[in-house]
């Protein structure tokens, strides 16, 4: 059966090979030297010995993944950028060519909307302290506002900025933006301070017009709005769609198409590709040319339509794949897409072995894989259900089912692709987006052909061009339509129940039961007599696994102290009922990092929130927190505050009086007790009124002090309660410090963690307080060094974690707590 499998599709086990080889590479970067050994020794044996050829073909293949994979990353040159940073952020002149020509993105917040450009440039030398010296690497650059149009690809360019680290993730299990550069070779970002910071240094001897494919992206857009009254949203959204021209995907535009799993119509992909090489082959077989002149004319067109859209990975593995399949089409060599995609994906991996780690590419190629694998079965299921009697002569029919049965086959075929399609991607979307999208399968079956509809008109209008004026107007129109019902469709889909919901990450063990699912369904081992036992026994199993998997983390509680600005802390229990969020941050503190973070924790409702205190920075964000996830109860202090902010989310409570509680000390917030303010009692500083909370989970005691100021330290000090705690989490106050000596006495932590930020300065912990603290021999941990962090609690003790998933901390219960 393997054998067989094999001959029909060589080019599978080749390319598996060579994917293990880059996957080892990944994992264990061995020595150049000797990777370069291993692959000349396995060449030798290949070529010079045929006796060996057939054994020492798969050792060759895995060599050269490995070798590939570690040589791309790894530093060969002593004036890498990996070498001469000096591992802080620094201050720096570089001199550096644009491999591309500057992006925009825009971002709005409170309305108002401020550009960024972005670009990736190859460094050349950097200039520190005075002097040059050479350096190379990619970095990049971020700069505020939008620079001159005389900075495209191959000018060269003297930067000054801060060079630094990419960010790692913000919390766990959301974007690793550091690593997501690090894919792409890129180590290094520059931060700019405004477009003053860059300087053209090639005005006399480099390039004095912009490359073609910035002339023809300019031409495109003004042809694409000739004819249109206003540059709106369906307007920038087709740019996006048809030229690849991403400013016009912001946040707030992305948000249906994501949820109703319709964002792939943007990437310049397969459906685009497919669908321009459809055209030519209809066109040309038309005009009767043979297959060969067909492939002679297709390849170079979706060549050019790859360039002129800027050489986007994904429009270049899809016209990779497109160009095997037309090869093979025009050589008139049998259609097999299994054998395609592992010939495209075996020729781009060995262009760039680090794709492979890249979303974008494991969404196209198991997307296309499962409509390789899902579809033929999905056929005869399709054709067995709408098979008419075979011993019914067709003009006995209805006259009505004959003209139904092209519209009935045509939204079946869709229907199984797009399900097919579903199947591939759904462990993915859930990694990477922490999405599961139920009605992405009707979204896709009238979007997507609006898309192919839109597509096609935009190309008409390009061809057309400003010769055919009038022409050029109609294809705009009604691509304009075309796109006016593919966002209002995708925002209509979303609000079906059950169309969306988040989920958490799925774990490795999750991807490998999902797909071994798929493909005993797709062989058919499920219902084969002789394979039925060993497919259903072996699901069985992997049941068993996951099911006790579940049950050891039955009882295990996370606390999450979410760090840069986030100004929150998240206590998830089992089930869902005492899930507690203590305050929320500001505005963009909830946009960009709390609200993902609690969608990665599978959470689309909350059913508690307690505001602590009237900080803007701690509650602002509080009117987004409940229109998201509509918090079930919301616990506040009694006492009001001067705050504006904190004044608008009490006039927006008391319009829903039955999910407000006001709490004091003695009452109970979801499994925590108030331990502050008093009843009754009132200090003149927010800070002071804050809210104080504790609770034991499993035999520990956790204090949550938010940012008590001094007088309300003292206060909760002189109530004479047994504050123990084996871990104390508080913030900075306004004025003075957190966890002075009488509170730090009475407390007797085991573990601090100081939840301060590194922006703005007065709410960093200053080094006199750490060294204040740690001097008690009680382990801190500084938020602004650390990140965010993780505390697991289970039966066995407390166990914490930053965002890479350090181990910073362990406890273990006390008896006498």
């Amino acid at each position: 059966m393997v054998e067989a499998f094999a001959l029909r599709h060589p080019f599978v086990p080749l390319a598996l090979a060579y994917v293990f080889g880059v996957c080892l590479g990944w994992r264990w970067a061995l020595p150049l030297p000797w990777l370069f050994t291993a692959a000349f020794l396995c060449t030798f044996a290949v070529i010079c010995r045929p006796a060996w050829r057939g054994a020492m073909l798969w050792p060759l293949l895995v060599c050269l993944g490995w070798t590939n994979m570690a040589f791309r990353s790894a530093v060969v040159s002593p004036h890498d950028l990996r070498v001469l940073a000096v591992g802080k952020p620094e201050l720096l002149v570089l001199r550096v060519r644009l491999t591309e020509t500057p992006s925009f993105k825009v971002f709005v917040r409170d309305e108002q909307e401020s550009w960024r450009s972005h670009v990736v440039v190859e460094v050349e030398a950097l200039k520190r302290h005075g002097e040059w010296q050479p350096a190379n690497g990619l970095v990049a650059v971020v700069t505020p506002g939008v620079v001159a149009t005389n900075y495209f690809t191959g000018r060269v360019v003297e930067m000054t900025g801060i060079l630094r680290v990419p960010p790692g993730p913000p919390a766990a299990d959301l974007f690793d933006y550091r690593a997501f550069l690090a894919w792409q070779g890129i180590h290094f970002q520059l931060h700019c301070a405004d477009t003053n910071d860059w300087r053209l240094i090639d005005e006399a001897s480099g390039p004095t017009a912009p490359p073609w494919t910035d002339r023809f992206l300019g031409w495109s857009q003004r042809v694409l709005a000739r004819g249109l009254p206003v540059e709106d949203e369906e307007l920038r959204l087709l740019w996006a769609m048809t030229l690849g021209w991403k400013t016009a995907l912001t946040d707030e535009v992305s948000e249906p198409f994501m949820r109703s799993g319709t964002m792939h119509i943007f990437a310049i992909s397969g459906l685009h590709i497919a669908l321009i090489a459809g055209i030519l082959v209809a066109v040309l077989r038309a005009m009767q040319l043979p297959r060969g002149a067909c492939g002679a004319i297709i390849v170079p067109v979706i060549w050019f339509y790859t360039a002129a859209t800027g050489w986007q990975s994904s429009a270049i593995r899809s016209t990779i794949m497109m160009t095997v399949i037309i090869v093979g089409w025009a050589v008139r060599r049998p259609s097999n897409l299994l054998n395609s995609l592992a010939a495209s994906g075996f020729i781009i991996l060995i262009w760039e072995p680090t794709q492979l780690f890249q979303a974008s590419f494991q969404l196209s190629f198991f997307v296309v894989l499962s409509i390789a694998l899902l579809m033929p079965p999905f056929e005869v299921f399709r054709q067995r259900c709408l098979q008419a009697d075979p011993l019914l002569p067709d003009e006995l029919r209805p006259r009505w089912r004959r003209w139904l049965d092209p519209v009935i086959h045509a939204v079946s075929t869709s229907l199984a692709t797009s399900l097919a399609a579903w199947f591939g991607s759904l462990p993915l979307i859930a990694y990477y987006f922490h999405l599961f999208t139920p009605g992405s399968l009707l979204a896709n079956l009238i979007v997507v052909p609006l898309s192919s509809l839109a597509l096609m008109c935009n190309l008409g209008a390009l061809v057309c061009g400003d010769w055919l004026p009038w022409v050029t107007d109609a294809f705009n129109h009604s691509g304009w339509l075309f796109m006016r019902g593919m966002i209002w469709f995708s925002k209509w889909s979303i609000t079906l129940p059950g169309a969306f919901w988040h989920v958490r990450t799925p774990t490795l063990f999750v991807f490998f039961a999902f797909y071994a699912t798929v493909l005993f369904l797709v062989l058919g081992w499920l219902w084969s007599p002789s394979r039925r036992v060993l497919a259903w026994s072996v699901l069985a199993v992997l049941a068993v696994i996951w099911l006790g998997a579940e049950w050891q983390t039955r009882d295990e509680v996370r606390v999450t102290v979410l760090g840069h600005g986030g100004n929150a802390i998240f206590c998830d229990r089992p089930g869902k009922e005492n899930d507690l969020l203590v305050d929320c941050g500001g505005e963009s503190g909830v946009k960009f990092l709390v609200e993902p973070f609690l969608h990665a924790q599978g959470l689309d409702s909350l059913a508690n929130v307690a505001l602590t205190h009237g900080d803007q920075r701690r509650v602002a964000g509080f009117k987004r927190i409940d229109t998201v996830f509509h918090p079930q109860f919301i616990f506040t202090s009694p006492v009001r505050s001067r705050s504006p902010a904190y004044r608008e989310v009490l006039d927006q409570l008391e319009a829903a009086p039955a999910r407000w509680h006001k709490v004091s000390a003695g009452d109970s917030v979801a499994d925590w007790e108030v331990l502050h303010p008093a009843r009754g009692s009132k200090f003149d500083r927010a800070d002071d009124n804050a809210l104080v909370l504790r609770s034991t989970i499993h035999g520990l005691r956790v204090l949550l002090l938010s940012e008590l100021g001094a007088a309300g330290q003292r206060d909760l000090r002189t109530k004479q309660l047994d504050l123990r705690a084996d871990v104390v989490i508080a913030a900075m106050p306004d004025q003075g410090e957190p966890l002075n000596e009488e509170l730090l006495a009475a407390i007797q932590p085991r573990l601090i963690v100081v939840a301060d930020s590194e922006y703005p300065v007065l709410k960093r912990a200053k080094p006199a307080l750490i060294e204040r603290l740690k001097v008690t021999g009680v382990p801190t941990l500084q938020l602004a060094k650390t990140g965010s962090l993780t505390l697991k609690f289970a039966s066995d003790g407390l166990a914490v974690r930053s965002v890479e998933g350090v181990a910073l901390a362990m406890l273990a219960p006390l008896a006498e707590r």
